[in-house]
């Protein structure tokens, strides 16, 4: 499952450098086909006004999906949308989040050994991060998202 989602987020992983237009896509399109706002007000049976709101809404990002398929629609276009992980994938994603789990678990234990007059060496504590993010990563428990 997380293979397959991971292949469908890459595939917008793309479309995050297309800058979006200072005014929105609505009035980017509408302008460069020519269309007036009240030829695209007929089209999608709403006044001038109901156009100059969609802008405006998409602009601020209070548009609603319903409202972007419709417009898509009318202007026989589709609406794409998804999800691109900041860190590149789900995989790099969960392996960020397991690390930084394990090195907190790990850090709380050897802190504890320390006080204990049990110190660890670096390179040790190093180790134990890397293997307890490894099962972290098999396990995804649901707190490595708190």
């Amino acid at each position: 499952m997380l293979q397959q989602l991971n292949g469908k987020l890459l595939s917008f992983s793309i479309l995050s450098r297309i800058a979006v237009p200072p005014d929105g896509w609505i009035k980017a399109i509408r302008n460069t086909l020519g269309m007036s706002m009240q030829q695209l007000a007929k089209k999608l049976s709403i006044s001038r006004q109901g156009v100059l709101d969609m802008e405006r809404r998409e602009k601020d990002g209070s548009i609603t999906i319903k409202s972007l398929r419709e417009l898509g629609r009318v202007l026989d276009m589709e609406l794409v949308y998804g999800f691109v992980p900041k860190a590149g994938s789900l995989d790099a994603m969960i392996e960020e989040k397991a690390n930084e789990l394990a090195t907190e678990i790990v850090l709380r234990t050897s802190n504890t050994m320390k006080l204990e007059d049990q110190e660890n060496s670096k390179e040790r504590i190093e180790k134990a991060i890397k293997e307890r993010t490894e099962e972290l990563k098999k396990e995804m428990p649901k707190i490595l998202w708190d």
